[in-house]
């Protein structure tokens, strides 16, 4: 499997990215790929079938300069900050280990390096739910999916330091889905590593993440090759980068 380093980029950049590596391996133009990356600045992520302004306070976003983009895979709205969420993907083959056949064995396999990593600072954390991990019983990591022609596209959030008062202005959260997991705000819901009282910068946080994934899978460090780069460009202008796509729900 190929790993390429750290990538800092605006949200549309790296959403194209994203897609463009699952559709060059859909063709069997490149490997399967593991990537870790940051936005700058910090962006908010809408999952594929989303409603922008249900679940995003967009004069809020507007006025913090924080921009809304849309991802192909599924799941709810993520605030990345640039100040202290790394970014993991993988894009592999459904027949790459008998756990990608079924979607929730899928999660905890490839976000299991996130897990690790966190019981090596010290902290109890295990998976919830779907896509969701959790630190001493709050949610640190969440994961989004999607799946075309036996390649599974897996994304996902690592919160070292994320203000969660800025994730709380941004994000539209609905006091039933707070209820439903059984707490009456987001602060009892989220939480960092920051706040579990282990503090890491951008770098350490990455060199942990690295570590871990190359322990679970047999990586070497790569490029993004040109036709991935090229493709990149064409689904900033056709997607990522447009209006119509990011408001279309």
């Amino acid at each position: 499997m190929r790993f390429i380093p750290l990538i800092v980029a605006r949200p549309e950049v790296q959403m194209a990215i994203d897609e463009a590596i699952m559709r060059a391996r859909i063709e069997g133009k490149v490997p399967d790929t593991v990537r870790l990356y940051a936005f700058s600045p910090s962006s908010v992520t809408i999952g594929r079938f989303q409603s922008v302004i249900h679940d995003v306070n967009l004069e809020e976003a507007r006025a913090l300069g924080i921009p809304v983009v849309r991802r192909i895979t599924g799941g709810g709205s993520v605030f990345h900050d640039e100040f202290g969420e790394i970014t993991y993907s993988v894009v592999v083959r459904e027949d790459h280990h008998p756990m990608l056949r079924n979607v929730e064995d899928s999660y905890r396999y490839l976000a299991g390096p996130l897990v690790d990593a966190l019981r090596e600072l010290g902290l109890n954390a295990g998976f919830s739910g779907l896509n969701d991990i959790v630190a001493n019983g709050k949610k640190i990591s969440g994961s989004a999916q999607t799946r075309r022609k036996g390649i599974i596209l897996q994304h996902g959030t690592f919160m070292y330091a994320t203000r969660v008062e800025v994730l709380a202005k941004v994000l539209r959260v609905s006091k039933a889905k707070l209820a439903d997991k059984g707490v009456s705000s987001i602060w009892e819901r989220v939480t960092t590593l920051e706040r579990e009282g282990v503090r890491l910068n951008r770098w350490e946080a990455y060199e942990l993440l690295k570590d871990k994934f190359f322990t679970a899978f047999e990586l070497e460090e790569g490029e993004l090759t040109n036709y991935e780069l090229e493709l990149a460009e064409k689904l900033i202008e056709e997607r990522y980068g447009n209006p119509k796509w990011n408001e279309m729900r």
